[in-house]
């Protein structure tokens, strides 16, 4: 499913216009995005956690070259599964 498809369907099943919709699902991410910039963690319940986790400094090597590169660290999003939600897809 691709974010069209996505708020078709939240258009569907708020009997609301796409463009509604559309705003909708806009102000989730938008307010996920802040909330893991921040590096806070968000947790919707029966669904799951997206959280914030720190990586490493490390050395990498490019498989085309066989060349060392350096990796900075930085930070990634990730996403927990809940427990219903793991249910839902067994």
């Amino acid at each position: 499913m691709n974010k069209a498809e996505l708020v078709a369907d939240v258009a569907e099943r708020m009997g609301e216009s796409k463009l509604k919709a559309e705003e909708a699902v806009n102000a989730v991410f938008d307010a996920l995005t802040g909330a893991l910039k921040k590096g806070d963690e968000v947790r919707l319940p029966a669904f799951g956690v997206f959280d914030v986790k720190e990586t490493a400094a490390r050395t990498a090597r490019n498989p085309q070259t066989g060349e060392e590169v350096k990796v900075p660290a930085g930070r990634k999003a990730r996403f927990k599964p809940g427990k219903a939600l793991k249910d839902a897809m067994a």
